[in-house]
């Protein structure tokens, strides 16, 4: 399966549910693109519900991505691991890099934002 980027926007927070296999190739040149234009947000939410499979490429775009964001003070989040995905955080060490959540924190957080959420997804990308 590829990876599916829905994206929504409540306010200052960013919110992109990622769907399918975050691997070398287009999907995380799609994740890249999809984050990068929300320059403007003060936070981006990854939402990895959806997430099935991950391998080193998708850790770097990962890494590529925290630091573009620290570089222009963006907060990245990562939303609901699953179990293979935290576990590969945990034994890359990136979990102490990332902030990695649960839904409920999720739903603190678009809770603070400037805007109340949007029902409707404003995009939705798919990559084969």
């Amino acid at each position: 399966m590829y990876l599916q980027i829905e994206s929504s926007r409540a306010g200052d927070v960013a919110i992109l549910q990622c769907k399918g296999r975050l691997v070398r190739g287009n999907p995380i040149l799609a994740l890249r693109d999809a984050v990068t234009q929300h320059h403007d947000a003060r936070i981006i939410v990854l939402d990895l519900t959806a997430l099935e499979n991950m391998d080193g490429g998708g850790l770097g775009t990962l890494v590529m991505l925290y630091r573009w964001a620290r570089e222009r003070d963006v907060q990245i989040k990562l939303v609901n691991a699953n179990p293979f995905v935290r576990e590969m955080l945990d034994r890359t060490h990136l979990s102490c890099v990332f902030d990695v959540s649960s839904v409920e924190d999720a739903v603190e957080i678009l809770c603070s934002a400037e805007e109340p959420v949007p029902l409707p997804l404003v995009m939705s990308r798919a990559v084969a």
